[in-house]
C-alpha cells in the first residue's frame, strides 16, 4: 500500500487541469512536501509546495529540478499535450511522442535514485485512448500507447528494486485539452480524487472516472492483462538465468 501522508511528492504539468488537481489531492492527504513541476511559473498559498521550473523535454531542465529535490516518495508524470490532426503532419506527432512518452521516461529517469532508495511509486497518467485511439487526436492516442507499453515495461523493470509503477487510464475530463467534445466530463477534482485513491490502493492499472471505470473489470481479467503479467514472468526468468550464468 501507498499512503500518501508525510511522503514528498513530485507532480509534472502542475499548473493546470488533473496536475493542478492533483497537487491539491496530495495536499489535503497529508502530503510533506509537493513539488509542482511547471513550464510556467507558479505560487501556491501552502507552504509545503515547491514550484519548480520543469519542461520535460529539456533535459537540463530535468536535471536541475531532480537535484534541487533532496528526497521522493512518488513521481506524478501528468505533464503532457493533446492536439488535434490527421497523421498527415509528422511533426505533430513528433511532439506529441516528446512530451508524452520521452519527457514522461526523461523524469522517471532521473528521478530513479531518489525512488529506488525510498521504496517509492511512479505513476504515469495515460489515457483510455492508450488502449484505444480516439481518431479525432490520432497523435495523442499514438503517444499514450506508447507510454503505456513503456509503463507496462518500468512496472516489470523496477519491480526489483522496489519501486511500484501505476498506470492511470482516464476517460475524457473537464479540462482545457477536451474543451472542444462535448459529452458529459467529470471534473478534474473527482478525476485526481479517484487517481489517488487506486494509488493507496496499489492498484497496477487505476481506472479513476466514470468512462474509464467501464473498462476495469474486462481489463484486470482479459487476456491482454494476462499476457502482461505472463511477459514479466519470463523476462525476470530470463534475467534470473544470465545472472546464473555469469556468477
Amino acid at each position: 500500500m501507498v499512503f500518501i501522508a508525510d511522503k514528498t511528492v513530485l507532480v509534472t504539468g502542475a499548473n493546470r487541469g488533473i496536475g493542478r488537481a492533483l497537487v491539491e489531492e496530495v495536499l489535503g492527504r497529508g502530503a510533506k512536501r509537493v513539488y509542482a513541476g511547471t513550464r510556467v511559473s507558479l505560487t501556491h498559498a501552502d507552504e509545503r509546495v515547491v514550484p519548480l521550473t520543469l519542461d520535460v523535454t529539456d533535459a537540463a531542465q530535468i536535471q536541475k529540478a531532480v537535484d534541487s529535490i533532496e528526497s521522493l516518495d512518488i513521481l506524478i508524470n501528468n505533464a503532457g499535450v493533446a492536439s488535434y490532426d490527421d497523421l498527415t503532419d509528422r511533426e505533430a506527432i513528433e511532439r506529441h511522442l516528446d512530451v508524452n512518452l520521452f519527457g514522461t521516461l526523461s523524469v522517471t529517469q532521473a528521478s530513479l535514485p531518489m525512488l529506488t532508495r525510498s521504496g517509492g511509486a511512479v505513476v504515469n497518467i495515460l489515457s483510455v485512448n492508450s488502449l484505444a485511439s480516439f481518431p479525432a487526436i490520432p497523435a495523442y492516442s499514438i503517444s499514450k500507447a506508447a507510454a503505456f507499453s513503456m509503463t507496462q515495461s518500468m512496472r516489470a523493470l523496477l519491480a526489483g528494486r522496489g519501486v511500484s509503477v501505476h498506470a492511470v487510464l482516464t476517460g475524457i475530463v473537464d479540462t482545457e485539452m477536451s474543451a472542444a467534445v462535448d459529452v458529459p466530463k467529470p471534473s478534474p477534482e473527482s478525476v485526481a480524487h479517484g487517481i489517488i485513491d487506486g494509488v493507496e490502493k496499489d492498484e497496477e492499472d487505476i481506472f479513476p472516472d466514470p468512462m474509464a471505470e467501464t473498462l476495469t473489470e474486462s481489463w484486470r481479467a482479459g487476456a491482454v492483462k494476462a499476457l502482461e503479467r505472463q511477459n514479466a514472468a519470463l523476462a525476470e526468468a530470463m534475467l534470473a538465468a544470465a545472472e546464473a550464468a555469469t556468477s
